[in-house]
């Protein structure tokens, strides 16, 4: 009997365990993110249960499944697994409408009820340039836009020229649960566009690392460019000789118009157009003149002209060795700042050396005229000129002397002995 009444506490212990546990429990959810045309499964799981139902219901509170008994009659939602302590369903081909707060109910007393929301993203439509729907013009203002449809949350574009990206304005309109994107860059084209191509590029976090892009080529007409390049540098008579008329231009320039010196080629025969190259067979000396190369298109015309002179065979100071042509030449400039110093150099001590001479001639004289006044006679007033007047009565000795002996001298030379201008004449320039 005590046995017996042991037991039957032990179970009502127990089973008061168990319900108590049931009632203190909340179903167990989690949030999902799926994207838009894809299935979104929402699991709803308990930890103990006893024998009470687990319920699903849309953000509208219309019940879906209750237990596995399916209650709302929509082809897209279909059970996946119902259990005691699991009830989990699915809902493809999910549009953005099916985007809100999912409830997860436990019958028990009171019910117990769980969130989880179900968020929907909106996959961007594949963009579309405009802009481009003729080729534009040199100069010309060209605007290009990018769209893109149906992104949630709203997409972001990128604009690439070429590898190079390139700022866009971007402006965003909501359109129901998604969003409409556009970006527009302004361009000032001009030749160096032409060919460039224009890349739209969509990211967005349905698409994750497969953006959507579209690429535009843009075409930019222009009037043509010229230039004449000959195939030797230094022409020589009896070679073979090219000028190739390289002409660029949209709509490209053809056919080209060879001349020389103003008029029609003079022998058809040597002169070979084949298509913009012209061919000279063998020079001569009748080849020199001034060649042009005129190219034209719809919106203009352009040339070039080359001067041909035709050098004798192995004519001194040519040669047809490339690797000699290419040979660097002197540096001119270097070569006349130094004869620049050189000359400045030159110039600074001839200057020098005429102040110097002339600022010795100036003391000469001073001295003279100081000498000249307390000489009395002309033969002091030399000797005095030199500065020498410890020694001036020797060296007017000297000079009488030297007039003693004139009468020795032949009669041509008597007049410069005597002639103290002379002799004067004669010390300045020995000074």
């Amino acid at each position: 009997m005590m046995l017996h009444q042991h037991l039957l506490f032990v179970l009502y212990s127990f089973s008061g365990i168990v319900i108590k546990g049931s009632q203190a429990q909340f179903p167990i959810t989690q949030n999902v993110t799926v994207v838009e045309g894809s299935t979104a499964n929402m699991t709803c799981r308990v930890d103990y249960n006893d024998n009470t139902s687990l319920q699903w219901s849309n953000p509208a509170q219309q019940t879906l499944f209750f237990g596995d008994k399916k209650a709302l009659r929509d082809n897209r939602i279909e059970l996946v697994r119902a259990s005691w302590k699991e009830l989990t369903i699915s809902i493809s081909d999910v549009t953005l409408s099916d985007e809100g707060q999912y409830t997860c109910s436990l019958f028990t007393m009171p019910v117990k009820t769980t969130k989880a929301f179900l968020t929907v993203l909106g996959v961007p439509a594949k963009p579309e340039i405009t802009g481009l729907s003729r080729p534009a013009q040199e100069g010309e203002d060209v605007t290009l836009t990018c769209t893109t449809s149906g992104s949630k949350p709203a997409a972001d574009i990128r604009w690439f020229r070429n590898d190079k990206e390139v700022q866009g304005q971007k402006e965003v309109n909501a359109i129901g649960r998604s969003f409409s994107v556009r970006s527009t860059i302004q361009l000032k084209v001009d030749r160096t566009d032409d060919g460039a191509a224009y890349t739209c590029v969509v990211e967005h976090i349905a698409l994750g690392t497969l953006p959507h892009q579209v690429t535009e080529v843009l075409e930019v007409h222009y009037p043509p460019q010229v230039e004449i390049v000959r195939s030797v540098i230094v022409p020589q008579e009896g070679q073979y000789f090219k000028l190739e008329c390289v002409s660029k231009g949209n709509p490209l320039p053809e056919p080209v118009l060879w001349t020389k010196d103003g008029g029609e080629l003079p022998d058809v025969e040597r002169m070979i157009v084949e298509g913009r190259d012209l061919i000279i067979t063998t020079l001569n000396k009748t080849d020199n003149g001034t060649y042009r190369c005129e190219a034209s298109n719809n919106l203009g015309t352009n040339r070039d002209e080359f001067t041909l002179y035709v050098y004798a065979k192995d004519f001194p100071g040519t040669t047809t060795d490339p690797n000699a042509l290419m040979q660097p030449s002197p540096d001119h400039a270097l070569i006349g700042g130094v004869v620049a110093v050189v000359v400045f150099i030159t110039l600074c001590f001839i200057i020098v050396l005429g102040r110097y001479l002339a600022r010795h001639k100036g003391t000469y004289l001073t001295n003279e005229a100081k000498g000249a006044e307390d000489a009395p006679d002309a033969d002091t007033a030399i000797i005095n000129a030199e500065g020498n007047h410890a020694h001036a009565e020797e060296k007017k000795e000297y000079y009488q002397g030297a007039a003693r002996n004139v009468v020795h001298l032949k009669s041509e030379n008597l007049g410069f002995a005597n002639n103290y201008a002379l002799r004067q004449e004669y010390v300045r320039c020995i000074m």
